[in-house]
């Protein structure tokens, strides 16, 4: 077996076929390609079997993309060596317009035996789980939303409008019930919208709800307790962030988090001119969005709330600590920023950059995560 050399091998995956390539470790060698074969996994052992027999110990790699991550679970159960690959990181030539599979393929075995590759964190299935669990969630709020947003819409173009505050929905829904339309026509929608939101209402409720409890016995409960230590990093802030990013401690330093997040500046330098534009919004989205949500919280005086002081009381001085640090720093942090004439978008994006670091910090507290 350690005789055996090794065969780089691209695969461009898509629902109903998969183009393959392989390219051995000879730099001189001209990369194959192989043809398309099923998405099957008898068709993926046939093709594993074939390169062996080669004499070879193949390594693969494929784009990340809608077919998830079920290949790779299967070739590294198989002890066979496999990276998902960023897509957004592969290197692409300016002049080059033409894009196949064929091409696809034998552009990603040449770069993989190059080391060009930058592979993404393949999650547990347990955690994807919880991950699909949070963007069911975060789907579900978008349809509330929607479904309010047709039923304030139908009764604005009749002249009907609510005259309370928007934030009071337990008001809303009162006045809602008492309202009457011109016709029984006009009626019958109506109750239709007031259906459809008070449907979508329920199910993001129960979705919150089995979100709570299935994250008690998650393996990243300890440090999602933790990081709810933060001001403004709630329950469903915190399992976001758990389920989308995994073990905070899997990076070596914050830097590498707020890159991972897309929270960095961008930049454009040459010579001795040095420009930086607005966050790289790399990464991932879903993580990035609920931390901006949570910095929000820091536009006003530090102190350790009621109900802040109930999510702090089972966790460790060091935590605790490390929280009020951050609300001293992040509260002044923003008013600085607004007072320099910062949009407050902009001052929240800088002070969620550096709850992220915090954040970082509370995780490397309660340790690596088996």
């Amino acid at each position: 077996m350690g005789n055996r050399s090794t065969l780089f091998v691209g695969l461009d995956v898509h629902k109903e076929s998969i183009a393959v390539a392989h390219v051995s470790e000879d730099l001189r060698a001209e990369a194959v390609f192989v043809g398309n074969i099923g998405p099957g996994r008898g068709e993926i052992d046939k093709l594993v079997r074939r390169l062996q027999s080669k004499g070879v110990e193949p390594v693969f790699a494929y784009e990340a993309g809608p077919c998830g991550y079920e290949l790779y679970r299967h070739l590294t159960g198989k002890g066979l060596a496999c990276m998902v690959v960023a897509p957004s990181l592969i290197p692409k030539k300016a002049g080059d317009k033409v894009k196949t599979d064929r091409r696809d393929a034998v552009q990603l075995a040449r770069m993989l035996r190059s080391g060009d590759l930058t592979p993404v964190h393949v999650p547990k299935v347990e955690d994807e789980s919880i991950r699909d669990l949070c963007r069911a969630r975060e789907d579900a709020m978008k349809d509330v939303k929607a479904a309010r947003q047709r039923l304030k819409s139908f009764l604005l173009r009749h002249g009907i409008a609510y005259p309370g505050r928007a934030a009071m929905i337990s008001d809303q829904e009162a006045w809602v019930a008492r309202v009457t339309c011109a016709t029984p026509v006009q009626q019958r929608v109506f109750q239709e919208y007031v259906y459809a939101a008070s449907h979508q209402t329920e199910r993001l409720a129960g979705l919150e709800e089995e979100l709570a409890d299935q994250a008690k016995s998650w393996r990243l409960y300890p440090m999602v307790e933790a990081l709810q230590a933060l001001r403004g990093v709630k329950t469903t802030v915190a399992i976001t962030m758990a389920a989308e990013v995994g073990d905070l401690t899997r990076f070596d330093n914050p830097r590498q988090l707020t890159a991972y997040l897309g929270l960095i500046p961008s930049e454009y330098s040459s010579g001795e001119s040095r420009h930086q534009g607005s966050i790289t919004k790399t990464g991932n989205s879903h993580a990035r969005r609920v931390l901006i949500e949570g910095a929000w919280a820091y536009r006003y005086q530090a102190r350790v709330s009621r109900v802040i002081q109930k999510r702090q009381e089972t966790l460790s001085p060091a935590v605790r600590e490390i929280a009020w640090k951050a609300q001293v720093r992040l509260c002044k942090r923003y008013r600085k920023l607004t007072g320099r004439g910062k949009h407050s978008n902009v001052a929240v994006t800088a002070v969620a950059r550096e709850l992220a670091c915090f954040m970082w910090a509370i995780a490397r507290e309660v340790g690596p995560v088996a």
